[in-house]
């Protein structure tokens, strides 16, 4: 093989190779086309936030686990800075959990949703751009 076919033949694999990795999103975030992230709270409570596209729409899903039932959380979902959600919820019986699932609008670019709750002087707050 001459050099000139060596050179080319090694730009192609390094080319393929960049466009792969150029692809590919963090693989702990994505799952199929959505995006999922999950954290501690302030407190002992933990907080779990999912968007993925649906039919031209973002579909959201926060939830916040206290393992304790009958506490009352304040909630907002944002997405690019326009509120979507504001509510409460109740942690529910067997696990002293709730979540929200919402549907937003599917906005130019990256869509960036955040997720606040707060019980009392705990807060949970996740953000994952889809």
């Amino acid at each position: 093989m001459n050099n000139n076919r060596k050179s080319t033949l090694a730009l192609a694999v390094v080319l393929a190779t960049g466009a792969t990795l150029a692809t590919a999103g963090p693989a702990s975030a994505r799952g199929g086309d959505g995006v999922t992230a999950h954290g501690q709270c302030s407190g002992s409570a933990t907080w779990k936030l999912k968007a993925k596209p649906d039919n031209g729409r973002v579909e959201v899903e926060f939830e916040v686990d206290s393992n304790r039932v009958g506490q009352t959380w304040s909630v907002r979902l944002h997405d690019n800075g326009q509120r979507f959600f504001a509510g409460s919820r109740t942690t529910q019986a067997p696990s002293g959990s709730f979540s929200v699932h919402k549907l937003t609008a599917n906005r130019a670019g990256s869509d960036v949703i955040r997720a606040r709750a707060t019980h009392g002087a705990q807060t949970c707050r996740g953000s994952v751009t889809l």
